[in-house]
């Protein structure tokens, strides 16, 4: 198998540090992932629910709280239905944690980032993330 017939998916955020430690982890690997900025083309019902059941995590777990609306929309409370933080994070695509990858392997929330090396069939030789540190492979 090559890295072309290895397809990934990185559901990216360009603004994030993890996010882009991801996307250059899997291109340091080898592969050419396909990047999708979601910020810019948003999510859709089904796209958000498929993700959802490849993760194994709820819409609460995959909602970001930090520099999101989620707390002023009042999504934080224990006792917010799923189906109501799915409509806030369609109508606000930033509530989705990021990086979301999926390749053939499996669909993971890789924060932190090395988290993307068990969705992958082969690893970079070495990789050191943007703020120095040095990733153990």
């Amino acid at each position: 198998m090559t890295t072309t017939d290895f397809p990934i998916t990185i559901f990216h955020n360009p603004a994030c540090g993890t996010s882009r430690n991801v996307v250059a982890m899997v291109q340091a690997a080898g592969y050419q992932p396909k990047v999708v900025e979601y910020l810019k083309a948003g999510w859709t019902r089904d796209q958000l629910r498929d993700l959802a059941a490849k993760s194994g995590l709820s819409f609460r777990q995959l909602m970001r709280e930090k520099g999101t609306p989620a707390e002023a929309l009042g999504l934080l409370a224990d006792d917010v239905a799923e189906d109501r933080i799915l409509d806030a994070m369609i109508e606000h695509p930033i509530l989705v944690n990021r990086p979301i990858v999926v390749t053939p392997k499996g669909a993971k929330l890789c924060r932190p980032s090395e988290l993307v090396l068990d969705l992958l069939e082969q690893r970079p030789a070495s990789f050191t993330k943007e703020d120095g540190e040095v990733v153990k492979l």
